[in-house]
């Protein structure tokens, strides 16, 4: 059996579903790497020293952090989530919620154009203080909550069948993910009541997203581990994980988080509420990832050492990613620890960590098309695929060192055009590094649309084939 991924016989309903929320989140990631474009340049010297108006460059990052943090990783665990055996209700619900979630990323984009409207850049969730953006961003947040509430989470699986055969650990981690969201919703919403309006609007959305904000991370970890699952069950043709140990795990991980919107107790400005969901998540997360990475890297090494899989596996797209996703993450715990004060050393922290989330969905991605209907067109384009999430995560990998570098040197975080300070030649190479593997990454983006475009333009051109008008010239 060379793969656990495999079409079922699902309703179309179920699969429609899945491919609407996945598409959702590959625009989203597209119209986020055109701003991270902008971004790039306007750090990178002697760029930097053109641009005069730093506000541009920040409603670029607020755009650009939005739908590169929130509407692709979201959207793309909701469509993971509707993998699994879910009511026909649930579907319905979900087909109809992705419309929303839509418009509230167009709402979103639109009022970045804005130009009297104040970017808030808030750790996690950076907002465009605006009404239209503030819309949007709820908007979105109710398509994906109404989408993971309609049924999945307690759902019997023998009553239903799933869109795509799956390792049988991969159910309680999906799962651990939609609990996870929903407990990042409720912790916003707490937050929002126990921050006072009378602040001003930095501290404010700040104070208001800090808790909900550190959640949100643990369902984007959750779900890395169970795309990790996939990748790796489809290598080895069954399951990884027993299902049981996986549940476990994954109630650990995610346990601690579940008392999160109690933290807002004491609201938002205390201690209790800041420090308390900065050492969750500090010391909540790496344990028990560490732990599934410790298992799958074994079960890994077992089957080529007995002959199982051959040594030439990496060469195989699965195993790419999943190597790639798994050194990004190791990246990102290091980096994490050498985090002193707000320097650069933060933003390389986070853009390793949220590299492997995103190089582990862009390879299960990929991986997907064909049980979904969307099969790549040739053995050129399949090459392809096997060297993208590496292309993706080595820049990601130099973007991050050229941000460490800069940081551990002082270099000022959130700083743009002429409010950057290039103090020596430490603060020059490190921007500079940055600058290229932002590149290389962006070139690994777009190889992935790409493939995506490759894979989904046969099934457009038909459908718009369809849509044409049958005629008949006449002599």
């Amino acid at each position: 059996m060379k793969s656990l991924v495999t079409k079922t016989h699902s309703s179309t309903q179920g699969l429609k579903v899945v491919r609407r929320w996945l598409m959702l989140s590959v625009g989203a990631l597209i119209t986020a790497g055109l701003f991270s474009l902008g971004l790039i340049i306007g750090r990178m010297p002697p760029f930097s020293s053109w641009v005069t108006d730093p506000q541009f460059f920040k409603r670029c990052l607020v755009v650009h952090v939005d739908l590169a943090l929130i509407v692709w990783f979201y959207s793309f665990i909701v469509g993971l989530f509707h993998l699994l055996p879910m009511p026909g209700r649930a579907r319905r619900v979900a087909g109809h919620s992705v419309g929303v979630s839509a418009v509230g990323v167009v709402l979103m984009v639109l009022s970045a154009g804005i130009e009297h409207a104040e970017p808030i850049l808030a750790n996690y969730v950076p907002v465009v203080d605006h009404p239209l953006f503030l819309l949007g961003l709820v908007l979105f947040a109710v398509g994906v909550l109404a989408a993971i509430l309609s049924g999945g989470l307690w759902s019997r699986e023998d009553a239903h069948a799933p869109v795509v055969e799956l390792p049988e650990a991969v159910v309680p981690g999906l799962r651990a993910a939609g609990v996870v969201i929903v407990a990042a919703a409720a912790t916003f919403f707490a937050g929002w009541l126990a921050t006072p309006t009378s602040l001003e609007a930095g501290a404010y959305y700040e104070l208001m997203f800090w808790g909900g904000g550190h959640v949100l991370q643990v369902a984007c970890e959750v779900a890395m581990v169970v795309v990790w699952i996939v990748l790796v069950g489809s290598l080895l043709g069954r399951s990884p994980v027993q299902r049981k140990t996986a549940a476990v795990l994954f109630g650990l991980l995610i346990a601690p988080h579940l008392f999160a919107p109690l933290l807002t107790l004491e609201g938002t400005q205390s201690a209790l509420y800041h420090v308390g969901s900065t050492r969750l998540m500090q010391f909540g997360i790496f344990p028990v990832v560490l732990v599934f990475l410790g298992i799958l890297i074994h079960r890994l090494y077992t089957a080529v050492r007995s002959g199982e899989l051959s040594k030439g596996i990496w060469r195989d797209p699965r195993f790419v990613g999943f190597a790639t996703s798994a050194a990004l993450t190791l990246c990102g715990f290091v980096l994490g620890a050498m985090i002193r004060g707000s320097n650069t050393m933060i933003p390389a922290h986070y853009h390793a960590a949220i590299g492997a989330v995103t190089v582990a969905f862009m390879t299960v991605a990929l991986m997907l098309l064909e049980p979904l209907g969307f099969p790549l067109p040739s053995a050129r384009w399949k090459k392809a695929a096997r060297f993208q999430p590496a292309l993706f995560g080595i820049g990601q990998v130099v973007f991050a060192v050229g941000f460490a570098v800069a940081g551990a040197h002082g270099m000022a975080r959130k700083a743009y055009g002429s409010e950057q300070q290039i103090r020596g030649l430490a603060d020059w190479l490190g921007l500079a590094t940055m600058g290229i593997g932002g590149l290389i990454a962006i070139a690994g983006g777009l190889l992935f649309l790409a493939l995506i475009s490759a894979a989904v333009a046969p099934k457009v051109s038909a459908a718009f084939t369809r849509l044409k008008p049958n005629t008949t010239l006449a002599d």
